[in-house]
């Protein structure tokens, strides 16, 4: 986790399953952050637990004036996100770059 004058940036690795879900919980729900990019660049794997935490995570943030952008992975991992369309869904950026830029 790194916090920034821009955002938190949120940077995972490797896979996201329940068995993380506490951890990720903890670091995506953060109190008091206005701005948070996820960034899911390393990430191999996720299951339906991370896909759920990312989606509520969006959504809350959304309620209380927040904004949260994701940062893709590449390869099979991102397969994921374009099977359930939550590529579309999602606020997706390309590059840890783009989301600090496209936050307002």
């Amino acid at each position: 986790m790194e916090e920034g004058a821009r955002a938190v940036v949120v940077t995972a690795a490797g896979e996201l399953d329940a068995y993380v879900a506490p951890e990720l919980t903890a670091a995506l729900d953060r109190p008091g952050t206005d701005r948070l990019v996820a960034d899911l660049t390393a990430v191999s794997f996720l299951d339906s637990t991370a896909l759920g935490l990312l989606v509520r995570t969006v959504r809350d943030r959304g309620h209380v004036g927040g904004e949260t952008r994701v940062v893709l992975p590449l390869g099979t991992a991102r397969r994921i996100f374009e099977l359930t369309t939550l590529d579309r869904a999602l606020p997706v950026s390309a590059s840890v770059t783009d989301a600090l830029a496209e936050l307002s």
